[in-house]
């Protein structure tokens, strides 16, 4: 994890105030596979279920539309984020899925999230919103091939996309 992003930060101060167990990886101190060519992830969380969640934080600004029109769920990754993290699940075995959560930022104008799923962090408000990584994995299509990166449809995505304390 690194401490600057705030997409990272707000997350982990989120689960420090729901006292939610968890480590934060530091990618400098992945010794045991310095010369495996995996993409890192940000968090190990333990769940209060069954399942472990190797966690990979991508940072969305959520911002009003022109019109007033919804803004998008932009839930694009890149393909290398989805390898890393089904080479990470193999590492970690039994009791460990990945799961890729969506930290969306609140613009001043967009805030039409529910209440009880918002989260303020240093007076921003932040929605974590979450997929683990094979259901999205079977439902995303490329976005853009020179960029290597792929996304889910977004009624695909909205009915599998669920707020982080239902996985937690």
């Amino acid at each position: 994890m690194k401490d600057h992003i705030h997409y990272e930060s707000a997350f982990e101060d989120y689960l420090q105030r729901q006292q939610i167990p968890y480590v934060a990886v530091d990618e400098a101190k992945r010794a045991a596979f310095r010369d495996a060519k995996l993409k890192s992830f940000d968090f190990i969380v333990y769940s209060r279920t069954q399942t472990n969640w190797l966690v990979d934080i991508k940072g969305r600004r959520w911002a009003a539309r022109a019109g007033n029109r919804r803004p998008p769920w932009e839930n694009w990754v890149t393909q290398a984020d989805i390898d890393g993290l089904d080479q990470w699940e193999h590492v970690f075995g039994a009791g460990f899925r990945a799961l890729l959560v969506f930290a969306y930022r609140l613009d001043d104008r967009a805030a039409e999230a529910p209440a009880q799923v918002v989260h303020q962090f240093r007076g921003q408000p932040y929605v974590f919103a979450a997929v683990p990584l094979a259901e999205y994995r079977t439902h995303a299509r490329l976005r853009s091939p020179k960029w290597e990166t792929v996304n889910m449809p977004t009624q695909q995505f909205a009915r599998h996309v669920r707020p982080i304390a239902d996985w937690l």
